[in-house]
């Protein structure tokens, strides 16, 4: 699995006022969105293409464009929604897909309740959104359903991760074709399974307690 942190002043002067707690849920969707376009930008640095032949006004040229099959995103559910309209921003042409899955506060262990996917990913490459990487065993679900599914390679996006959740999600997907690209690396998680400091719950700050 390969982890790569995107060190740029934008994304931690965003990831700033993400994390402030008097940030208001219209400001923190919009912070979201650039966040996500920001990160999904070194996501997709090896989205596969092929070369086509066009004409410039000048001349013939060679080109790149984004191969077929298209690329899968896919959001969980509720709080990969809210990075959804970012992703799709820098790659309008992939198709979009949705996995609802909740952790049991108890246990917290993941559930998935709602799934809209292919019934075949064979040779697909899938982006994955979520938040918060956490415990890790959401994320971790969510990745093997779709390799189950026949998908050659993952590349996960969430904002923050602690480091008990990379290292579980790591042991998870062992010989797995995996990327995750976060937004920061954090200090580690509480006992409650939040992500320290962290932002809080990135859903209930998107779309409110409901």
């Amino acid at each position: 699995m390969r982890v790569h942190v995107a060190d740029h002043p934008l994304i931690t002067h965003k990831l700033t006022v993400l994390r402030d707690k008097r940030t208001p849920a219209p400001v923190f969707r919009a912070l979201t969105e650039e966040l996500v376009t920001l990160l999904a930008y070194e996501a997709t640095r090896n989205v596969r293409t092929e070369t086509v032949t066009i004409e410039t006004p000048v001349t013939e040229t060679e080109g790149l464009e984004i191969s077929r099959p298209r690329p899968l995103v896919v959001p969980i559910l509720r709080a990969g929604l809210g990075m959804l309209d970012g992703m799709v921003k820098l790659l309008p042409t992939a198709e979009v897909g949705f996995l609802g899955m909740v952790r049991n506060e108890e246990t917290l262990e993941p559930t998935t309740y709602a799934e809209r996917l292919p019934d075949d990913l064979s040779d697909r490459q899938c982006f994955v959104l979520d938040p918060m990487l956490a415990t890790g065993g959401s994320l971790g679900a969510a990745i093997e359903f779709l390799f189950d599914r026949g998908a050659v390679d993952v590349t996960a996006i969430c904002l923050l991760a602690a480091p008990e959740g990379v290292a579980a999600l790591e042991k998870a997907t062992e010989g797995r074709d995996v990327t995750i690209v976060l937004g920061s690396l954090d200090e580690r998680l509480n006992e409650n399974g939040y992500i320290v400091p962290g932002l809080g719950d990135a859903g209930d700050r998107l779309y409110g307690l409901v």
